[in-house]
């Protein structure tokens, strides 16, 4: 088997190599790369690979990228700190989603999957999307964020989701608003916080909110097709959902 590994920490790359290899010394690790654009040269170079184990946070960002840029033929095991990037995984090549640090066992049986889908000689060795998401069902529903922990000063204070009533960009800076209008400051972008949460509670308005629907006052129709949504608690700024948005944040209140 031919596998290429993509892994922007040292440590964890030498971990992968040598369970790699005490898995099966006939696996032969075709080359390594620490980036989007490192990755993308080695998927060029080595198109016949036949698998590859791929950490999600880059130094440069996140691997999904790499899928933009090159075309990826064989099947993916994906291998992150995070738990709440699963359901976007499973959008692309992915038959496994490995949690760091990586048990042995686990990544045994993400290989003997990857062997027995070669041997049923599938027309693609491209797991079927609908497949994983019904077996994996359980998984991908507990992925999403449930709550954020906050360092206020020296103090840490947990945040359920349910508590939250919009994330918003301002000033280079991206704040949790709570139901009572208390900020907090984050470290995540809106479009990270769109993939951790849950699709059904939260949505992606603009470049500077994202949403709870129970923090929706009110909806208004606006200039050229666009919407105006009205929050709570109250935002001085005009928050406006773009024509292109309009009909995708209708099905979102109407689901």
């Amino acid at each position: 088997m031919n596998i290429l590994i993509i892994e922007d920490e040292a440590p964890a790359l030498n971990r992968i190599r040598k369970l790699v290899k005490e898995l099966d010394i006939n696996i032969e690790i075709l080359g390594t790369a620490d980036s989007i654009s490192s990755a993308v040269n080695l998927f060029n170079r080595f198109p016949e690979a036949e698998l590859a184990l791929m950490d999600i946070e880059l130094a440069d960002g996140q691997s999904f990228e790499i899928f933009n840029q090159v075309q990826i033929t064989c099947p993916v095991i994906f291998t992150t700190a995070y738990d709440e990037f699963a359901l976007k995984a499973f959008k692309v090549n992915s038959i496994d989603y490995l949690l760091k640090p990586i048990d042995p066992q686990e990544l045994k049986q993400a290989i003997d999957k990857f062997n027995t889908l070669q041997q049923t000689k599938q027309e693609t060795q491209i797991v079927n999307i609908g497949a994983l998401l019904n077996s994996f069902k359980k998984d991908l529903v507990q992925s999403y964020k449930q709550r954020f922990l906050i360092k206020i000063g020296h103090k840490l204070e947990s945040i359920p989701c349910i508590e939250i009533a919009y994330f918003m960009a301002a000033d280079k800076l991206v704040y949790l608003v709570n139901k009572e209008g208390k900020r907090y400051i984050i470290d995540h972008t809106l479009e990270e916080l769109s993939q951790m949460l849950d699709p059904k509670n939260f949505f992606h308005l603009n470049r500077q909110f994202l949403c709870n629907i129970e923090s929706i006052k009110s909806i208004n129709s606006y200039f050229n097709g666009k919407l105006k949504v009205q929050l709570k608690p109250d935002v001085n700024d005009e928050v406006l959902v773009s024509r292109e948005k309009a009909n995708d944040f209708k099905n979102w209140l109407n689901q």
